[in-house]
């Protein structure tokens, strides 16, 4: 009995032992660094940035707060009705995406601006479909941002992955080293939503004279089309046309991303005068899939547990309240 008792006063001690360490040493952790405001936008540490917003429709520049301009992007780029914790990661995405935007590109290309309504140059932005979803998920994340060693990370996102996100190469023909918080994850949207699989249809003079259109290259009559090599995801990197490479993203650009709606291309064939082409997803693939942020609010996950899921070692820092 007596040994008993001994035993259990040396497991008491060394429980409080590493119980008494363990609080001694969690006020000492580093903490996560955070990144500056962009000096052009920058209103002062710990207050919310201002930007000068392009708006393509109105063609004039708008003087709104960084919160404003969010707001206007998730109305965008999501359906307002979906769950709110899916809104919110679009919210931590978005905001970071401008500073970064800003950061490494100084502005937008329209003159005077930060940052511009215009997609092509930077994310979708409608004001007509705000509501009480997405302010609450701009507000709930208010000053969220993702950062990888201190540093804004380039945030991207898609529509639909297809089941699996891509790596920025494969993706977008990134030409810069991989980012170290890019990864290929599984994503919970394989096979969910219309926007799982696609088929689109080319004439094949048609196909030859938008490539030779936008990317300058003419391969001349389409005798024969393939893909040529594929990426870690899958998605197909290049397009073999007569024999000859052609970057996979590219192609889809010029061609009409809205038509080809990704390179996870599950066919590719010329078939009666035409290019047929089938695949899965909706988008480059690259970061977070918003079909795979719905389904994982869905399942309770929260903003920051989704984000963190399609970014590798990524840290949510608040830069203002």
């Amino acid at each position: 009995m007596k040994k008993i008792v001994k035993w259990v006063s040396v497991f008491l001690v060394l429980f409080l032992i590493i119980s008494i360490a363990g609080c001694i040493r969690s006020p000492f952790r580093k903490p996560v660094k955070k990144p500056e405001i962009p000096a052009k936008i920058s209103r002062g540490p710990g207050k919310e940035p201002q930007l000068t917003v392009y708006l393509v429709d109105e063609k004039k520049n708008k003087k709104m707060n960084i919160e404003e301009y969010v707001t206007g992007v998730i109305a965008g780029e999501m359906k307002n009705y979906w769950p709110v914790e899916a809104l919110a990661a679009q919210a931590i995405v978005a905001r970071t995406y401008v500073l970064y935007f800003i950061e490494s590109k100084g502005g937008s290309k329209y003159g005077g601006a930060d940052i511009s309504t215009d997609f092509k140059e930077a994310q979708a932005w409608n004001p007509d479909n705000i509501n009480d979803r997405i302010k609450r998920a701009v507000e709930m994340t208010r000053g969220k941002v993702a950062v990888y060693n201190g540093k804004f990370i380039n945030a991207w996102f898609h529509s639909h992955s297809g089941g699996l996100t891509a790596t920025a190469k494969e993706g977008l023909a990134f030409e810069e080293a991989e980012p170290p918080y890019i990864k290929i994850v599984k994503s919970p949207d394989g096979g969910v939503g219309p926007e799982s699989s696609w088929s689109a249809s080319f004439i094949a003079e048609e196909f030859r004279s938008r490539i030779k259109q936008k990317l300058g290259k003419d391969f001349g009559e389409i005798r024969s089309i393939s893909v040529g090599k594929r990426g870690p995801s899958g998605r197909a990197v290049t397009l073999r046309i007569n024999g000859t490479e052609i970057a996979a993203p590219d192609v889809r650009i010029a061609l009409d991303p809205m038509r080809m709606r990704s390179t996870l291309l599950s066919s590719l064939r010329l078939e009666n005068g035409k290019v047929i082409i089938e695949g899965k997803g909706f988008g480059h693939g690259v970061g977070m899939a918003q079909w795979g942020a719905k389904i994982m609010a869905e399942r309770g996950k929260s903003p920051d547990e989704i984000v963190k899921y399609y970014f590798k070692d990524v840290e949510i820092v608040n830069l203002w309240d």
